[in-house]
């Protein structure tokens, strides 16, 4: 589907409304260039916190934006916390903030098109309100995969057998984790410890399990849900939540990273909102021989103790194996990051920490043959559209639903127990790039990048959803 013709007046204008957390921002990010490539004008909307971490980080130029494409703001209502918190705020405070800037932008002086659709996360919920105000269409984007929407839809049945909340925290240790759920619509194989982790609670009041409720609860009501997925990936899970209701139309348009590189002219593709400072990574890779390279990183969120740090610095280094490790300044909870002089010593001409990198560059390199981390729903997908196997270390929320379909339905992934103990991370790392088990998980990942590429190139599923989208749904209404 080509651009638009005509005056600035003429063109749509889509509002992209992201949860304040990278792992949101990311996708989003790729669908407002999207849009943007279609010939929207585009409105993408970050939190004041957010934004002056942005200019902090990468400077003025990062929010500058290009014709077309804008940066706004609306306030978050919190200094930084953690994620219920934030969440609890944006709940509580975005909606009035989000209103206004919306009338701001439909001001017949502002010098652009009027708002014609809204594109919000479905956890920032609140937004249909405005979206219903202005009588224009309202398409939410789940960031996760859809076997985790499925997931936090279905702790109501989890609830309604007897299941959760948990009865004692005895119940967290003592093996009732590990309990088969079973018939549960659009899922397989599924344990209690599966499920997103707010569920494993013994409070019945407990906020996160009745939010994600109320935020998938929410989606029926949207125009349409978009999911970061493609279709031979997940269509189980796609297809349950049309037919169980949660969605009128899901349109899976990823991977999108793989969707956003179509079209994508350089002031565009520069356009990029990692919160975190990047580090040259790649030219260290390029001294490495194809496949040799261990690749660490849990993501923008998860914490670990020093204890735990340090049995993935001694696994790593016992398992003899060249690695990259992203290290954040804040992975290590209330503590300084101390990693032992031996370990430094042991692995000086052969490991390179770095505080952040550009992550799907990593693992589409060819020194990459191993990725070890927390499987979160970007880092899950960037893993398949590189074509490396995982060992999965999931820390909180849908990484466990993840983990759990890379190790027993995609056949990509090994999972390392909470409980991190360094001979466990070596024979892990040795099985996945020596081992028979480890060879067929390479060939299954790169089985799956194959098919991430169809379905996201011209002529492909999500290629075509996307057009379908942009037709039947965010131009319904012009």
């Amino acid at each position: 589907m080509g651009s638009f013709g005509g005056g600035a007046q003429s063109k749509p204008h889509a509002v992209c409304l992201p949860h304040p957390t990278q792992g949101h921002i990311t996708p989003m990010l790729n669908v407002a260039k999207v849009l943007h490539a279609r010939g929207f004008d585009v409105t993408f909307v970050n939190t004041e916190y957010n934004q002056a971490r942005l200019v902090r980080t990468r400077g003025a130029a990062a929010v500058a934006g290009v014709p077309g494409f804008r940066f706004a703001t609306i306030p978050d209502g919190l200094p930084p916390s953690d994620v219920p918190s934030l969440c609890k705020s944006v709940m509580e405070t975005c909606l009035g903030p989000f209103r206004r800037l919306l009338a701001e932008l439909n001001d017949s002086a502002a010098g652009h098109p009027p708002v014609t659709c809204i594109v919000s996360d479905v956890v920032m919920g609140f937004s249909i309100d405005a979206a219903k105000e202005l009588g224009i269409p309202y398409v939410q984007l789940w960031t996760a995969s859809a076997i985790s929407f499925l997931g936090y839809a279905h702790y109501r049945l989890l609830i309604d057998r007897g299941l959760a909340p948990l009865k004692d925290v005895e119940q967290l240790t003592n093996g009732f984790l590990d309990t088969p759920v079973g018939d549960v619509p659009g899922l397989r194989n599924m344990r209690f410890r599966d499920f997103p982790s707010f569920i494993r609670t013994t409070d019945p009041d407990e906020f996160m399990v009745h939010y994600m409720l109320k935020e998938t609860g929410r989606s029926a009501d949207a125009s349409a849900v978009i999911l970061n997925t493609f279709d031979e990936l997940e269509g189980e899970a796609v297809a349950a939540m049309e037919s169980l209701g949660l969605a009128r139309k899901v349109y899976t348009l990823g991977p999108l990273p793989l969707l956003a590189r179509e079209d994508q002219p350089t002031a565009r593709s520069s356009i990029s909102l990692s919160l975190w400072k990047e580090q040259e990574c790649l030219r260290w890779l390029d001294g490495r021989d194809p496949g040799s390279v261990v690749y660490v990183n849990f993501g923008s969120i998860t914490v670990m103790t020093n204890e735990q740090l340090v049995e993935f610095a001694c696994g790593l280094a016992n398992s003899g194996r060249p690695f990259l490790w992203i290290i954040r300044r804040d992975l290590v909870k209330g503590d300084t990051t101390v990693l032992p002089p031996e370990f430094l010593a042991a692995t000086a001409d052969r490991g390179l920490m770095a505080s952040w990198c550009t992550q799907q560059e990593v693992l589409d390199h060819p020194a990459v043959g191993a990725f070890m981390t927390h499987s979160g729903w970007n880092s899950t997908l960037e893993a398949m559209c590189g074509g490396v196997p995982v060992i999965s270390w999931p820390f909180f929320a849908d990484q466990y639903t993840n983990c759990r379909y890379q190790c027993t339905e995609w056949g990509v992934g090994m999972e390392i127990d909470s409980n991190v103990r360094r001979d466990a991370v070596t024979i892990l790392i040795t099985e996945l790039m020596d081992g028979e088990q480890g060879k067929q998980m390479g060939r299954k990942a790169r089985e799956w990048r194959d098919k991430a590429i169809e379905a996201a190139k011209p002529g492909g599923a999500s290629h075509r959803n996307f057009d379908d989208l942009v037709r039947d749904v965010l131009l319904s209404k012009i």
